[in-house]
């Protein structure tokens, strides 16, 4: 597995892959931002399938905020959520974070499962934060130390 950072040649396969994967997805625009921001992006890929998924890291201070972290459809549930998550805390780790924070869809139970084999625990609550089918959902935040 390889991992290494998104260009903005990457952007068409990431985009069908946030497409499928997310109600809400990310726009173009919004991993265009992200890559010009400098924020930690990066792409998960074999070189006998090819991209299985990326994830969006923003670094201040000392504490990593996970943006986005998607793996397609075909590869989930074979583990490799996780291991791209404990690929993007060890970079965070790297660059000398002590904490790693995200925001996660109150219903969206299995990638809460995910963050908290990863040991995320919930910190917070943010109401009405996401737009939803019928309104607007809450958010669990969730951190772990590094």
């Amino acid at each position: 597995m390889i991992l290494r950072d998104m260009t903005e040649a990457d952007l068409d396969a990431v985009l069908r892959i946030e497409r499928e994967v997310h109600a809400h997805p990310w726009t173009q625009g919004n991993f265009s931002d992200a890559l010009r921001s400098k924020y930690l992006c990066k792409v998960y890929e074999s070189e006998a399938d090819g991209m299985l998924g990326y994830a969006v890291l923003m670094l201040a201070v000392d504490e990593a905020e996970l943006l986005d972290i998607a793996i397609a459809a075909r590869y989930q549930r074979r583990g490799w959520g996780g291991r791209l998550l404990e690929e993007m805390m060890a970079l965070a780790r790297r660059h000398g974070m002590r904490r790693a924070v995200l925001e996660v869809r109150a219903s969206n139970a299995a990638a809460i499962i995910l963050y908290r084999n990863a040991g995320f625990t919930d910190i917070g609550l943010r109401r009405d934060y996401y737009p939803a089918e019928n309104g607007r959902e809450d958010a669990i935040l969730m951190g772990r130390e590094l």
